[in-house]
């Protein structure tokens, strides 16, 4: 029993911040309608340019994790403004294609940039785990619980109570009623792939504290996708419970069902839960089910 809990608390911890990358993906299919595939390749940009200014400049965290986030807010605003607002208007699938290609590009420029070899921050987390009875905690997966999930609540009042959240919600629910009432549908777009890619970047770099800097960072992104599915493409609380979902079923197949086949089910498990939703259903557990007459 105790170790069902202590994976299921570590998954839950994970869990949050899928379901912060994941929020991201959803942001930006309520508001544009295009379903970005690259918030794993985004995530991963986002820990390497962490890692050029804390360990490659030498810079303070606080000052290093200031430029990262402002990074992340001018990589949100190129990748609108230049690859897909020329594409508003088209159909969604080649704005789908040209995020499949940032995959492509994002992997290839880190890759020139920064090459394959793992890196790692410095320790800024102490290594000494938290015993709660005999429930033993990793500090580093904590932290970035706690992160995640203060995060998630300030983008929950944000959409509900801020002017511009509230703005976006409209924007997500009509584009023409929104923008008879005086709002910036290219506006909203841009904010929209603003805080996706500050988000990506703030769960990279949750990741990348305990996994290391690596470019596998991309295909632990991907599991946003999973998730999104699972919670419903265009419902944010979707996303935090199928980020949580996720993340446990991943710790348990870890826990109880990887030693018996040699490894490799945790990381196939998200995948199996994608593609049983879409069989079972396809709008997710809070996805809007639309039904069409012909």
């Amino acid at each position: 029993m105790t170790t069902l809990l202590q994976l299921i608390l570590s998954g839950i911890m994970v869990g949050a911040i899928y379901a912060l990358v994941a929020i991201g993906v959803v942001l930006i299919f309520k508001s544009t309608g295009i379903f970005n595939i690259a918030q794993g390749a985004i995530l991963m940009l986002g820990a390497y340019i962490l890692f050029t200014f804390l360990v490659q400049f030498g810079w303070p965290l606080g000052l290093s994790l200031a430029l990262a986030l402002l990074s992340a807010v001018v990589v949100g605003y190129l990748i609108e403004r230049l690859a897909l607002r020329p594409l508003i208007g088209q159909a969604p699938l080649a704005a789908f294609m040209v995020t499949l290609a940032m995959i492509g590009l994002l992997e290839g420029l880190i890759t020139l940039v920064w090459g394959t070899f793992g890196r790692r921050y410095p320790e800024f987390i102490s290594p000494e785990p938290i015993h709660l009875g005999n429930l033993v905690l990793s500090q580093e997966y904590t932290w970035s619980f706690l992160i995640a999930t203060v995060l998630i609540i300030a983008l929950t009042f944000f959409f509900k109570y801020h002017r511009l959240g509230l703005a976006m919600r409209a924007v997500a629910e009509d584009h023409m009623v929104a923008q008879s009432t005086g709002i910036s549908i290219k506006t909203a777009f841009s904010l929209s792939w603003i805080i996706s890619t500050v988000v990506a970047t703030v769960g990279g770099i949750l990741l990348a504290v305990s996994a290391g800097v690596t470019i596998s960072l991309g295909s632990v992104g991907l599991k946003a996708l999973p998730v999104v599915l699972l919670g419903g493409l265009e419902s944010i609380p979707g996303a935090i419970v199928g980020g949580l979902i996720i993340g446990v079923l991943e710790t348990v197949a870890a826990g109880y069902i990887d030693p018996y086949v040699g490894g490799g089910v945790a990381d196939i498990m998200p995948f199996i839960i994608m593609i049983l939703i879409l069989l079972i259903k396809p709008y997710g557990l809070f996805g809007q089910e639309r039904i069409e007459r012909i």
